[in-house]
């Protein structure tokens, strides 16, 4: 598979760690749902999302990101200003021997993250939601509403 798909609820514990769900576990190169451990080796990048959510890139998803990234123009103030703000408080996460990933204070204050989480799928990439704002998220789109998102952005670029 080369995404994720699904939406898993989790719960925060008190130093703010959470278990990465056996259904994205085995969506992972070389999961297996059945093991309650992580594939051996896997790394995550997790940041702060355009909304206020975390992102959670496996490292291969990664990469290519960061890759294109490094190439943007120094001289531009654009790019500066992008890669500052989409890099701040990036960081590097591997499983610890229960599977569970622990969020940094800093980044569990942007998102607004108490005890209930929603980890929810994001194409390549994975968001992690608190679980109130998640549900006022979807709350806020009526069915027509987002029926119109979906011509707006599905539409075909040959239809302009």
């Amino acid at each position: 598979m080369t995404g994720f798909l699904g939406e898993y609820e989790s719960k925060l514990d008190a130093k703010g760690r959470f278990l990465f769900p056996a259904g994205f576990r085995k969506q992972l190169p070389g999961g297996d749902a059945s093991s309650e451990k992580q594939p051996a080796g896997v790394q995550f990048v997790m940041n702060r999302g355009f909304e206020k959510c975390l992102t959670l890139f496996p490292m291969h998803a990664w990469k290519p990101i960061f890759d294109r990234i490094t190439q943007l123009n120094d001289f531009d103030p654009k790019a500066r200003a992008f890669r500052r703000y989409f890099l701040n408080g990036a960081i590097t996460l591997e499983p610890d021997s229960a599977g569970r990933l622990l969020i940094p204070k800093n980044l569990m204050e942007y998102a607004g993250l108490e005890k209930q989480i929603v980890l929810a799928s994001a194409v390549n990439k994975i968001e992690i939601w608190d679980k109130n704002q998640y549900q006022q998220f979807f709350e806020s789109y009526s069915p027509e509403t987002f029926s119109e998102l979906a011509s707006q952005v599905m539409k075909d670029n040959n239809e302009e």
